[in-house]
């Protein structure tokens, strides 16, 4: 009986839609757009924050990011407190790989600066030259798409050997392999050893490895003043050991650094130990207001759908009056009723539903092929779609249900 009751429900919402076309789509259209909203905002932004989640996992969980300011900071504020303070260095990274019992290995990375590289007739200005320790490739993961990294020996004698970002070989060599070939910087000359996988769709990368050369720490002091206080890309990384907890690491980190500093107990760090997870908590309040504001603005087209499937409903039982009191007279009982309009209405906002849902799926396939990124409808936000459209028919139509149900049915065969 109640599968009997759920069929001819829904045979009569359909009967309604087809029936009152106009008004239908009218009414449709609030529902269509109220669902749109929400889960097109929900799906851009679990799409955003899915990319950047996984890019924060190949920088990797278990890494402290030491550097002069904090990333939880406006940088123009407290700017001249920072800036006075001594930039990483290489006392440092010896110090934390000797003294740390805790850490599986350590880089150090200076920005040198930007600089204009040759080969034969071509040239690029602008370049940007970054100076790292050996494991610096290593701890952040960069894959190399051709070629090799520097080996021990090659960093520790300081050879005039570099990595090339994508951009940078694609430019400087467009049809030729660049590994072995020779660039002038600085009036020194440097040979390629290898080449940097293009980045792809990472939204976040510490550095845009695309567009920058990578050359051991040893080389870039024959370029430019690596120590200098001056620099404000120098960042220390140290990457906890298996095992060791990331709390652990930050507080012998800071001991180390501490005495290598010479700072008093009563005395401020001069430094800064950052963490990944401090980007993450303002990514979730960053992702929690766009949510929010997406879901406010389709409130507000749901709420006018809600009106407009109600005041369908409304018509649907005016219409169809004698007919309810002739299926009561012949026994059909009130919950019948009551389930006969639920379900109407439930089909019609399910219908306006899924019609939201498809134009959220075939604008995310739009704008995946704009954007730099994928953007998708996942499972949990399809059924978020469906589960509110639900609500929403239930809502609207549980007051028009009541009515037909409590009708009298002399009354109602006589109208």
């Amino acid at each position: 009986m109640f599968i009997r009751w759920f069929i001819e429900g829904i045979g009569q919402a359909f009967v309604q839609l087809k029936a009152n076309k106009l008004r239908t789509f009218l009414s449709l259209l609030g529902i269509t757009i109220g669902i749109f909203c929400i889960i097109a905002v929900r799906s851009a932004v679990t799409s955003l924050e899915d990319n950047i989640r996984t890019s924060f996992e190949k920088l990797g969980k278990d890494v402290l990011y030491i550097s002069k300011m904090p990333w939880a900071e406006n940088p123009h504020e407290n700017y001249w407190k920072y800036f006075k303070r001594p930039n990483p260095d290489i006392v440092d990274l010896e110090a934390i790989l000797k003294r740390s019992d805790q850490t599986s290995m350590a880089a150090l990375s200076v920005f040198v600066g930007s600089r204009t590289i040759k080969h034969q007739s071509s040239h690029l200005e602008d370049v940007m030259l970054i100076g790292v320790t050996h494991d610096y490739t290593s701890i952040l993961n960069i894959e190399i798409a051709n070629g090799r990294w520097l080996t021990r020996f090659e960093y520790d004698k300081g050879k005039n050997n570099i990595l090339m970002g994508h951009v940078i070989a694609r430019d400087l060599f467009p049809n030729i392999d660049p590994v072995g070939r020779e660039v002038k910087i600085s009036g020194q000359r440097f040979r390629v050893i290898g080449v940097i996988a293009e980045s792809g769709d990472d939204l976040i990368n510490p550095v845009n490895f695309d567009e920058a050369i990578l050359m051991g720490y040893p080389t870039a002091k024959k370029i430019a003043n690596v120590r200098s206080n001056r620099l404000f890309g120098t960042s220390l990384m140290v990457k906890a050991a298996e095992g060791v907890e990331i709390d652990d690491l930050r507080g012998e980190v800071t001991g180390i650094l501490r005495s290598v500093h010479r700072l008093r107990p009563r005395e401020d760090d001069d430094f800064a130990i950052n963490e990944l997870s401090i980007l993450s908590n303002l990514l979730d309040r960053f992702f929690g207001v766009v949510n929010l504001a997406g879901v406010a603005i389709g409130l507000f087209a749901i709420l006018v759908g809600m009106f407009s499937v109600a005041n369908i409903m409304f018509v649907s039982v005016k219409e169809r009056t004698s007919l309810i009191g002739i299926k009561m007279a012949l026994g059909a009982k009130r919950r019948m009723i009551l389930w006969e309009f639920l379900v109407e209405a439930t089909c019609i906002c399910l219908v306006g539903g899924l019609l939201g849902l498809l134009l959220v799926y075939f604008t995310m396939l739009g704008l995946s092929a704009t954007v730099d990124f994928r953007l998708t409808l996942s499972f949990e936000n399809l059924a978020i779609g469906l589960l509110l459209s639900i609500a929403i028919g239930i809502i609207s139509g549980i007051w028009p249900a009541l009515i037909a149900s409590r009708m009298d049915p002399v009354e109602a065969m006589r109208k």
